[in-house]
């Protein structure tokens, strides 16, 4: 019989903090697309607020799913993309997709 797993040796979690909320996984989705400025990734993602959308970005950052360069120009010209990190993600949004595809009515959307 295998020993129950201890909380310290789960290691989804960390992957699971640094994902988590309602725009991360999106804008790592529309960056796994194209890189994008600011405000294309704004506009893309619909409802998000400037202040979010630049508090979500400095965490991917941060965890290091996401790059940022500036070109140091006037007006400012700034990209995000996605690191390596954030590019081995893509399999896992994928595998998200085909489930929440195969799932849309059980989830109140049609596929």
């Amino acid at each position: 019989m295998t020993p129950p797993l201890r909380k310290e040796d789960c290691l989804i979690e960390p992957l699971i903090e640094a994902i988590s909320g309602k725009w991360k996984l999106l804008i790592i989705y529309w960056l796994a697309q194209e890189t994008s400025r600011f405000n294309h990734l704004q506009r893309n993602l619909g409802a998000i607020t400037h202040r979010t959308l630049t508090r979500q970005l400095s965490e991917l950052q941060e965890a290091g799913f996401v790059s940022r360069k500036d070109f140091k120009t006037i007006p400012p010209h700034v990209e995000y993309s996605l690191t390596p990190l954030g590019q081995s993600l893509i399999p896992l949004l994928e595998v998200m997709h085909d489930w929440a595809a195969e799932n849309a009515t059980k989830l109140g959307r049609s596929a």
